[in-house]
């Protein structure tokens, strides 16, 4: 999909399988087309296939793929970065936070239990840029991205800001709106929201969601936030009658409080719910 012209949208549909059954996902990733060309993330394993076939439709060349930005190291956003750098000789940038989990896969897979982890990366990657929020990395002639750094899905979570296009693309950082909660801190998360939605743009481009337009972008910036408060309130409900010692069971109470489904009580949501509490 053509969102300017030189902004392009691939989504990439993946299942992730769980003891329950697999679970259909998708994922966005975005090119801009310039002279070169630079990737937003990768998809997950096997997603090069997708990202070059496209290139090779759109007339474009993969030796013209010179920078691959990862937005954070989740699975779904690094999986095919190993295989890509080799393709096309591509350089890697992320945030320096998110370095340790895109280099050393099994530390990522140890401290955060995604369930088919194996099947969806296919392998690490050397960063080769490393970001701290702040940078502008320079994609065309006198066109550039401006890094935010944009904690609370992740705490080295990026998001990428193009004001000439008046485009942002903000990765994970805007949270699905009655989808299972998945972030790493939550007051991080909800600053983070409040920094972007102060940006005054035409497009968001979000890793989950179709691309969304001004004023649709607001409406989302806005449930986004509702959503966490959500959570967070769910959270300390439950927590005044949980026990302190099982983790999964106040994990089952929120979950069931929120109306999510019932695959939604996993040690990644879990971990997520307990960072409430460490406000």
């Amino acid at each position: 999909m053509q969102i300017t012209p030189r902004i392009h949208a691939i989504n990439i549909p993946f299942t992730v399988p769980t003891p329950a059954g697999a679970i259909s996902r998708s994922v966005n990733v975005f090119l801009y087309c310039g002279e070169k060309i630079t990737l937003i993330d990768s998809g997950v394993a096997g997603s090069e296939h997708h990202i070059l076939k496209y290139l090779e439709q759109t007339g474009l060349q993969q030796k013209q793929l010179e920078h691959l930005i990862l937005t954070h190291s989740h699975p779904d956003h690094i999986g095919a970065a190993k295989e890509l750098q080799r393709t096309t000789g591509c350089r890697v940038s992320a945030h320096v936070a998110e370095r340790g989990c895109i280099e050393d896969i099994n530390l990522q897979e140890k401290e955060r239990p995604v369930p088919g982890f194996q099947t969806l990366v296919g392998g690490p990657v050397t960063v080769d840029n490393l970001l701290y929020g702040g940078e502008s990395i320079l994609l065309d002639h006198g066109i550039s991205l401006e890094v935010i750094h944009t904690p609370g899905h992740s705490a080295g979570s990026i998001s990428l800001w193009c004001p000439t296009e008046k485009v942002l693309f903000t990765g994970d950082a805007v949270l699905v709106p009655e989808d299972m909660p998945i972030f790493d801190n939550y007051q991080s998360a909800l600053d983070s929201l409040a920094i972007l939605q102060d940006i005054e743009l035409d497009w968001l481009l979000s890793a989950w969601d179709e691309p969304k337009q001004s004023a649709a972008a607001r409406i989302l910036f806005t449930d986004s936030a509702d959503w966490l408060k959500k959570i967070n309130a769910a959270v300390h409900n439950s927590a005044e009658i949980w026990g302190g010692s099982d983790r999964m069971e106040l994990c089952r109470t929120v979950v069931a409080e929120l109306g999510l489904p019932q695959f939604a009580a996993n040690p990644l949501v879990a971990r997520s719910l307990m960072s409430c509490l460490t406000e």
